[in-house]
């Protein structure tokens, strides 16, 4: 794992996003941005804050990571009712789910989704998500 994001940048990509930089969110945010790609749960997070020594309530890392994907910096990933993940790659793309270890990969080739349903009149697509559930085949 890289280092985390140097505060300059994060305080940056933080008020760009219009989210005032506060402490919490500094540092959540190093530690989010500072390693490329990746897919991360809160407790997660929650978990590689408490080994940095940062100190935050799971509520408080559930509600930042609400705020960075309602200001674009993120992007929820939900599995199942009660497992979601979020992805700092906020383009269009989709996900392999390794259902055994619970991995969220990103698919790199593009796939064609074709014959969608009509849409409602007054209403537009917003984006398509695809979540291809795996298994390893020698647990078959």
């Amino acid at each position: 794992m890289s280092a985390p994001a140097k505060i300059c940048d994060v305080h940056q990509k933080l008020s760009a996003a219009g989210l005032r930089p506060t402490r919490q969110r500094i540092a959540l945010g190093g530690l989010l941005f500072g390693s490329g790609d990746r897919h991360v749960t809160a407790e997660e997070l929650h978990a590689e804050a408490e080994r940095a020594g940062v100190r935050v309530s799971l509520a408080t890392v559930y509600n930042t990571l609400h705020q960075f994907t309602g200001a674009g910096l993120l992007r929820e990933v939900a599995i199942e009712g009660s497992k979601t993940y979020f992805d700092t790659n906020t383009s269009d793309h989709y996900h392999f789910y390794i259902e055994n270890n619970g991995e969220l990969i990103d698919i790199d080739e593009q796939i064609s989704i074709g014959q969608l349903p009509e849409v409602p009149a007054g209403k537009r697509v917003s984006r398509v998500d695809v979540l291809i559930r795996l298994v390893d085949s020698k647990d078959e």
